[in-house]
């Protein structure tokens, strides 16, 4: 029996990986990707491996179900994917973001994560080229890291090659042919058409769009959001990669930075949600003066924008994953928190495309079928979900 064709729309960290999965599960995969592989949100990325602030229980399970399963999954890539440990700290200055904060790592001890308050002393002890100043209250995450999402997502497309999968770049999905019981035949493209068992929409902000052309609502949020990176430093952070800073005495909003293994700080502002579009140069400029005034080390260094990055944010902020009760042979793929959930919904996904298996248990709630029937007019009513997902 010939292997399934599976084509997967999208090869940004989670649909890389997911091609990457059911590849090496034998079957015959075609990615397409409008750009290159990489280059869409993932590019844009923190990319921080992280389950705290998570919620309700089950979403923040999941997440740390992900982030344990990190190193075996690197392993499998078998390259160096920046994959690091260490943590992250974050202190407040004023009493009443001091006691939401202490609210919250009361919350993720009483759901075992290795979350805890510590002193003043300790965080300089933990990295001592911190200007720390004033510390209302301050916690660590001591198993939390980081990964360079490019290289996770070349690092698949490298695996995908030696397993003969095709990965196309630069080819535009124009649509989705179906059959009398509404099953995807083949996906039209600029390089023609593409017969396919199994179609797997993971495009990332594109998903709402494509899946539409079989008759799949799958509705977003809109999430621009801006960080910068420096021109490669010395290490600077002994200890942890990974720092939220409070907000500094003129009002502007806190800020988060990464140290990369390759020596630049990837930095933002406010909570990793925030929406912002000011990718200029001077805005690039203040981030890092308000970086280095937490972390005076910087002072050698250039701040270099990213483009606004537009993020994939479903409509009420949890994932969607799964076949699609309007087209059955369409997969959808789409969550926010990418980086931290790709090892564990790829596996997911491979065990529902290769062996018809449903992960009810754990992918229950985030089934396309919790939106049909809304209309984009409903969905435009929503609030925007940016606080779950820090």
């Amino acid at each position: 029996m010939d292997a399934q064709h599976i084509v997967v729309i999208g090869a940004g960290i989670v649909g890389a990986s997911i091609a990457f999965r059911v590849a090496s599960r034998g079957a015959r995969v075609t990615v397409i990707d409008k750009d290159q592989p990489g280059f869409g949100a993932s590019s844009h990325s923190f990319a921080w491996i992280n389950a705290g602030a998570k919620e309700p229980v089950g979403y923040h399970n999941l997440n740390r179900r992900s982030l344990e399963m990190w190193p075996r999954f690197a392993d499998a890539l078998a390259e160096d994917v920046g994959l690091r440990w260490g943590g992250k700290v974050a202190w407040e200055a004023e009493p009443e973001a001091a006691k939401a904060l202490v609210a919250r790592v009361e919350q993720l001890q009483s759901w075992g994560y290795p979350s805890r308050l510590v002193s003043r002393e300790e965080l300089q002890d933990l990295e001592p080229a911190l200007n720390i100043g004033v510390v209302a209250a301050a916690d660590y995450n001591e198993n939390e890291g980081q990964v360079e999402p490019q290289l996770v997502v070349d690092a698949c497309v490298n695996r995908l090659r030696e397993l003969e999968a095709s990965v196309m770049s630069g080819v535009q999905v124009l649509g989705l042919r179906q059959d009398t019981h509404n099953r995807i035949t083949s996906v039209q493209t600029t390089a023609g058409d593409i017969d396919a068992d199994i179609v797997v929409v993971a495009a990332g902000t594109a998903t709402t769009a494509v899946a539409g052309m079989a008759g799949v609502y799958v509705p977003q949020a809109e999430s621009p959001g801006v960080v910068i990176r420096t021109t490669p430093m010395p290490s600077l952070l002994r200890n942890v990669p990974v720092v939220y800073a409070p907000p500094l005495e003129d009002g502007r909003r806190e800020i988060h930075l990464r140290h990369c293994p390759d020596g630049r700080l990837m930095i933002g502002e406010g909570d990793q949600e925030s929406l912002a579009e000011d990718d200029t140069q001077a805005h690039a400029d203040d981030l890092l003066a308000r970086a280095c005034q937490h972390l005076p080390g910087l002072k050698g260094a250039s701040a270099v924008p990213v483009p606004v990055g537009w993020r994939p944010m479903p409509l009420d902020g949890y994932p969607v994953m799964g076949f699609a009760p309007e087209a059955p042979n369409l997969y959808v793929a789409l969550t926010h928190s990418g980086v931290t959930l790709a090892p564990a919904l790829s596996q997911l996904a491979a065990l529902e495309i290769c062996d018809g298996a449903r992960a009810d248990a754990v992918l229950g709630p985030y089934r396309p079928e919790r939106f049909a029937g809304m209309t984009p007019e409903a969905a435009s009513q929503m609030e925007h979900p940016r606080a779950r997902h820090r």
